[in-house]
């Protein structure tokens, strides 16, 4: 017999459309699906149940006539840091630069430091009520980087927290090696040799604990050069790890294309991405992982390139990037209603962005992110007339149920 037997519901599977007059979200109207262990083992029409739900099923579950979605998926955060940087938002708001509050102990170096004094367990403290936010919120399925550490010691902490989340919450937890997020200041006039202290000693000892998924770099003119993140990413290659980047966020710096190169999972923001490099991100199926909480935050003006990216197939994933300095984002349905509006994203694009695409920039494609037989039972049932209106609340909206591998909790 299934563990368990949902009936009575409605399911978007997010599996991907086959013609262009498909539904885009593979809807199944008044559906049943069962699961066993962690994987789902049957889903199709109620009408169609091989037998009646109470001989099949240990337990038998009443959807209600409910909507269920595959749990959604967060590609990119930053969860894990101490301090608080909320007053230079209001600094900001009352004209003090980015520059001045940098001077005044401010910007990300202040997370470096607090991060850097921070134990292991108040870090995980401090993650668990973020990633539980973000649970609350429908989310199965989050990637986590380090890069407020910067140093060999600081930088393990962060992934070995990132890994502790993964198995003292409900949730899939993909670790993402982010050295090179910015340079530390004991290496303010020595960047290269921050690099390499990077590719020598940091990267070769996280891959050997079993603490990196994937390896990034923040790709921008007030960052790593692309030059910088060649090296990092050879030595990525050599240890057989997928990269990911931040790209072209603030300035075409050729970060759409460089991520094409090393057949990157992700190039992330790629507001500036020239038509060029979204040509060769299509070429070699690298996602553009788009950022719409930091676009708003920082009030920025120039929209990634969304017709771009249609036009040459290039599959458009969201996250929240939840970061103490440019997105204090834990809601991704929030972030879809941010990239309907602010990017002019479909609902149904914008949900399969936090599914199924979100899923392919994890290279989780085959186990997560669309609701199928053999895949992981990681789904949400939401009180909604659809899945269009997931995108419509500003925030706020959260699932009835949430159900990770198999196993559901009320949020």
């Amino acid at each position: 017999m299934w563990d368990r037997l949902w009936i009575n519901l409605n399911i978007a599977t997010m599996m991907p459309a086959t013609d262009a007059s498909d539904d885009p979200y593979g809807c199944i109207h008044d559906a049943a699906i069962a699961t066993s262990g962690s994987r789902i083992a049957w889903i199709g029409a109620r009408a169609d149940l091989p037998a009646t739900p109470d001989t099949l099923a240990h337990t038998v579950i009443d959807g209600h006539g409910h909507w269920m979605t595959p749990g959604l998926i967060d590609a990119h955060t930053h969860i894990i840091y101490a301090g608080d940087r909320s007053t230079e938002f209001e600094k900001r708001l009352n004209g003090v630069s980015y520059t001045e509050i940098a001077r005044q102990g401010g910007g990300i170096l202040s997370t470096v430091t607090n991060t850097r004094a921070a134990s292991e367990d108040t870090l995980l403290s401090l993650a668990m009520e973020r990633a539980q936010r973000m649970i609350r919120a429908g989310t199965t399925t989050i990637e986590v980087k380090s890069g407020y550490g910067l140093t060999l010691e600081d930088e393990l902490k962060q992934l070995r927290v990132a890994r502790r989340l993964g198995e003292v919450l409900p949730v899939y937890v993909h670790t993402t090696f982010l050295g090179a997020h910015a340079f530390p200041p004991e290496y303010a006039d020595r960047q290269d040799d921050y690099v390499s202290f990077l590719i020598d000693v940091v990267l070769p000892r996280a891959a050997a604990e079993g603490l990196v998924d994937s390896v990034d770099a923040f790709c921008e003119n007030i960052a790593f050069s692309p030059a910088q993140v060649r090296r990092l990413f050879d030595r990525a290659m050599e240890l057989q790890l997928p990269v990911r980047i931040h790209a072209d966020q603030l300035s075409d710096t050729g970060g759409g294309s460089l991520a094409a190169q090393y057949r990157a999972l992700s190039a992330d923001h790629v507001e500036y991405v020239s038509e060029a490099g979204v040509m060769d991100m299509a070429q070699t199926g690298t996602i553009a992982m788009l950022l719409p909480g930091a676009f708003y935050f920082i009030r920025e003006k120039h929209a990634p390139p969304v017709a771009l990216f249609r036009r040459h197939g290039v599959a458009m994933g969201l996250a929240t990037d939840c970061n103490p300095g440019t997105s204090p984002a834990t809601s991704l349905t929030a972030i879809m209603n941010m990239a309907c509006t602010l990017f002019r994203m479909t609902p149904a694009e914008a949900l399969a962005a936090v599914t199924r695409i979100g899923a392919r920039g994890l290279n989780l494609q085959d186990s997560t992110g669309r609701l199928a037989t053999g895949m992981m039972a990681d789904m949400a049932i939401w009180n909604v007339s659809g899945p269009h209106e997931l995108s419509y609340w500003i925030g706020g909206l959260t699932p009835i149920t949430r159900i990770f591998h198999g196993v559901p909790d009320a949020t």
